[in-house]
């Protein structure tokens, strides 16, 4: 007999695997020693009343052997023959070599920055001495932007792929088991340098090709077709290629409108990041429970429209810290990170405003599809201008910001390049300055003791999906100029996030797959 029931247990009892047998035994009205197994599908926090809990949806197993929840995939060293080349090695690009793989295509990998090891001392310098690397940063280098920043794996993206299945990889490329089943999964920045590493030998050794510091200077096309890319030193010619660049490699869609290939602006979102004390957060979202110690590092998710503009929370990291993402010199510009414990004591998120034509039409005449992306870079400049031309954040406590007060001292942050008090409306501009004061007012009704002077906001989060699109066909997924061109992830405006990247990257494969076979 196999039956799922729904589970409430204790946040004490969650690790207890007697007494969750004892507790679905109780709920199907069987005998103890009937039970064999009960497995969690599916694991969540459910703080809605005075005493949170942990609320499973579990499979209870009797006289039936457990299935595993892990789907398995082989990867086989893949014979000569049709290659693709793939740019970028972000989880896109990452899973689409995996998935070419699994289907006998060479995958050939180009990455303009450096391997996670390698990648490491650049981020150092990047906090410390405020030295941005335009190829080595927190956005670029093997892994991607998530390898360093949080690496969150919920997704909306069900309906587009496989999700259980992108997790499964993850898992056996050494992640634990519970992204299976916890319903917010996430690795930890500390964690998720050693999947990136492993995902690495597995292509090498199925004879995959990663060529690190090789950033994609030219294209190779010929009658409508793309038969290959240049580098620095080198040419590549393959059979297809995978754009997978990520959404802040703006050289890219600057080196495709040189070569006068479709592109289009599209809309996305800008506004700050919010800290809070994380014990703060804690007691908003589950009271002042006696069974806090069990629970994990409270998270929120907040959205509101505000006459036209979509104002909500952005990847959001309980227990986390702040960093800097800046991709160029004279540009400042912050993200969020959690490690796998979550156990710093700040919590913060992006508080973002939707954008679009309408905010930066004034720039279309001059810089057309580009338009939107200028105005994303003009406020990172003024940013690090704020700063005091350094990495530093300009920032204002929450309170302060709402009633337009320069904040005369600023609480400890955990942003490691240091704050500069500074009045935000001045660099985020009218639109952003009055959608995010009537937010945080809606937001603080929603979390009591959410707006407090313990808050402070930085800016400015600039980096939450691409402003422009490289658009693609629906069927086919190649670019409807150029044949044998896969936009793919985030960088193509596709995907936002780890998880809907790799779905991306994954089906993008696939495409390619049928193109190679002569479908597309």
């Amino acid at each position: 007999m196999i039956k799922d029931i729904t589970l409430r247990i204790r946040p004490d009892k969650i690790h207890d695997l007697e007494y969750i047998k004892e507790y679905a035994a109780k709920a199907l009205k069987m005998d103890i020693p009937d039970v064999g197994a009960v497995q969690a599908i599916k694991r969540s926090v459910d703080a809605r009343g005075r005493s949170p809990v942990f609320q499973i949806q579990a499979r209870v197993y009797s006289g039936e052997p457990m299935e595993d929840l892990l789907q398995p995939v082989t990867y086989k060293p893949v014979r000569p023959g049709k290659k693709a080349i793939i740019v970028g090695s972000g989880p896109a690009g990452l899973f689409a070599a995996l998935r070419l793989i699994e289907n006998g295509i060479l995958p050939i990998i180009l990455e303009r920055g450096k391997d996670v090891r390698e990648r490491r001392f650049d981020l150092k310098t990047l906090q410390t001495e405020g030295n941005v690397n335009p190829d080595s940063n927190y956005c670029f280098g093997e892994g991607g932007a998530g390898t360093y920043s949080d690496g969150k794996l919920y997704t909306r993206s069900t309906k587009r792929g496989d999700v259980k299945k992108i997790l499964s990889i993850l898992v056996l490329h050494g992640a634990i088991r519970d992204i299976l089943v916890n319903a917010h999964p996430h690795i930890g920045s500390n964690r998720l340098p050693g999947i990136i590493r492993a995902v690495r030998n597995t292509i090498l050794k199925c004879r995959g090709e990663i060529h690190f510091n090789s950033r994609v200077t030219g294209l190779i096309l010929k009658n409508g077709q793309i038969l290959g890319v240049r580098t620095k030193n080198s040419e590549f010619i393959s059979d297809a290629v995978i754009l997978a660049t990520g959404h802040s490699a703006r050289d890219v869609y600057e080196l495709l409108d040189k070569n006068q290939i479709l592109l289009e602006a599209k809309p996305y979102a800008m506004g700050v990041r919010v800290e809070h004390p994380q014990d703060l957060i804690n007691t908003i979202q589950y009271g002042k429970s006696k069974d806090s110690p069990f629970l994990p590092a409270a998270a929120y998710s907040l959205a509101c429209q505000v006459g036209q503009a979509g104002v909500y929370s952005f990847c959001m990291c309980p227990g986390g810290m702040l960093i800097p993402a800046s991709t160029a010199p004279g540009e400042l510009v912050l993200n969020g990170m959690s490690n796998s414990l979550r156990n710093l004591p700040y919590a913060n998120a992006g508080m973002v405003v939707t954008i679009d034509s309408h905010q930066y039409g004034h720039l279309e005449e001059a810089f057309r599809h580009f338009s939107g992306l200028e105005f994303q870079k003009q406020m990172e400049q003024k940013a690090f201008l704020a700063g005091g031309r350094t990495q530093a954040a300009p920032a204002q406590i929450l309170t302060d910001f709402l009633e337009d007060r320069v904040s005369r001292i600023l609480p400890a942050a955990s942003y490691i390049p240091g704050m500069v008090s500074y009045p935000l409306k001045e660099i985020l501009g009218p639109y952003i300055t009055d959608a995010l004061k009537q937010a945080f007012q809606i937001f603080g009704q929603k979390m009591k003791g959410y707006v407090t002077k313990e808050a402070k906001l930085l800016a400015v989060e600039s980096r939450t999906s691409s402003p422009v699109r490289i658009p693609r066909m629906a069927d086919t997924r190649m670019h409807p100029q150029i044949r044998g061109l896969f936009p793919a992830g985030e960088g193509a405006g596709y995907a936002g996030g780890i998880v809907s990247s790799a779905i991306d990257g994954d089906v993008t494969a696939d495409a390619v797959l049928a193109f190679l076979a002569g479908e597309g």
